[in-house]
Order: structure tokens, then sequence, then C-alpha cells
């Protein structure tokens, strides 16, 4: 995407941004992809990083987030928006949560487990984050990161399950470098879960759900295979009626359309 700025008696620059990179401030000229350890989120001017004040505590933007990597039960404390209560119960992370619809569900059903809700869009994670402070939940954070860096993001063996709900397709050829779903990520989910973990993917995708049987018997020697189904919903007379949590917004949708849902769910090898 291109981008163009001006200020009042400067010239006007050109920006383009790629992945969220700004290739006018590297000045060095290298690029480091979002995989890569030492990649650093740019500066940002998104209006909504303003509010970030109103949500201190329980949300988490850009490199900020791999600063309590191992460390983040000591970040679900008592504070002054939040109830008494401390939860130390398994940690869940939904990568891609959007406006946290299913996560904040969870949370206020579960209240001593932990949830972590990581999206890369800001305005969506500062939103999620006030409803989380406006329901006085203890035990749930938000994440504005890109999910590519959950191995940086979490410790070894720190998160109990991960979920990832209708990831973007990415279908044409040249774009499906950029898939969530590949063997180096699904490494570094082993990586982060703890021994008997759970990681549950769901899409709509037909062939994405192929690429991912392909991505993950590339990682046998990692995963037991729990379940794997390319119709989640079949049989169930009331899948339509079904709602949030127990399906995403997206998924709302596509089982009212008939169309099938894909799952997988992978235990971690121990």
């Amino acid at each position: 995407m291109i981008r163009s700025g001006s200020s009042r008696g400067k010239p006007r620059e050109l920006h383009l941004l790629i992945d969220g990179r700004d290739f006018l401030k590297e000045k060095l000229g290298v690029i480091l992809p979002i995989e890569h350890p030492d990649f650093r989120y740019p500066a940002s001017s998104h209006p909504y990083l303003k509010k970030l004040s109103d949500v201190q505590g329980r949300c988490f933007v850009n490199d900020e987030t791999e600063q309590y990597a191992g460390k983040w039960l000591r970040q679900f404390t008592s504070g002054q928006t939040l109830s008494d209560a401390t939860p130390t119960g398994p940690l869940i992370v939904e990568v891609g949560c959007n406006g946290g619809h299913v996560c904040l569900e969870w949370a206020t059903q579960r209240p001593s487990t932990r949830y972590i809700g990581i999206d890369w869009k800001l305005k969506q994670i500062v939103l999620a984050a006030q409803k989380a402070n406006k329901r006085n939940l203890s035990n749930i954070l938000f994440l504005r990161a890109h999910g590519a860096r959950l191995e940086y993001i979490f410790g070894p063996d720190e998160v109990d399950e991960i979920d990832l709900f209708f990831p973007d397709p990415w279908p044409k050829k040249s774009q499906k470098k950029n898939r969530m779903v590949q063997e180096t990520w699904l490494r570094g989910a082993h990586r982060v879960l703890k021994p008997g973990g759970r990681l549950h993917v769901k899409t709509d995708h037909r062939e994405y759900f192929d690429w991912m049987e392909t991505q993950i018997g590339e990682t046998a020697d990692l995963w037991e295979i729990e379940s794997l189904t390319r119709d989640l919903h079949h049989g169930n007379l009331h899948a339509r009626e079904l709602k949030i949590p127990d399906v995403t917004l997206f998924e709302r949708i596509f089982v009212k359309d008939g169309l099938p849902i894909h799952s997988v769910k992978l235990i971690k090898k121990v």
C-alpha cells in the first residue's frame, strides 16, 4: 500500500507499507520478516494508541507484548479496574481474536481460567480491553501483536491451549506464504505449549485445510491428532442456533449458509 504524507512547510513524503513495515523509515534498507527473532514493530500514529491509558495493565501492544515471555501469570493481578481474585488456572490463548467476542465470553463463564486474546487490529484490541474492564474481569488480557510472533510472546511450556479460528486463507498462489499455519509456526506453537497442551484450528476454506494437513504432516513428530473433521457440525440439528462462544461471528454466518466447518485439534506430544 502506498501512503503519502505531508505537513505544513515540509515536502510530501512517500511511504511504502508492506505487512506493516514502513520502508521509508528503514534507513539501513534491511527489512526483517515478522518471523525473524530481531523483528521490531514500526512506530505508529494510530489514533487508538491514545486510548491505551484507559486499559493500562489490560492491553499490551507491539514490542511490549514480548517483554513478559514466561511471566504472563504475573500480569493477571488485581488492580483499580480488576476484581480482587487473581486467576491461577490454565492459560488459553486465542490468536486472531478480533474484538474478543469469543474469549470474553469464555472469561466470563470460567473466571478461574486465564485468557489472552491476540489480534493485529489495534482498535479491536482496545475495544475488547474496554469491554473486559466494564465486566470487571480479572482473568483476561489483550495483545496487539502479530500471531506469527507466538514463540517470542510466550515462553517455553507456558500455554495450555492455543485457539486459531478462521485465519485468513490467503487463497492466491502468491499469497500462500502469508498463511499463519506453516511448518515454522506449528513448531513455534509446539514450543510454547505445555506437554499435553492443545492446538485447535478451524476454517471454512477447504483448500487451506488441505494445506494445514500437509503442514501438520511435516511436523508429525510433534503432534498427536486428537480429532480431525471436515464437517464439524454434521448431524447437529441445532447447529444454526449455536451462539458465541460455541461458534465465532464468522462461523455462525458460515453455518447458516450451510458451509462445512473444517476443524483439527492437536495435542503436544510429550
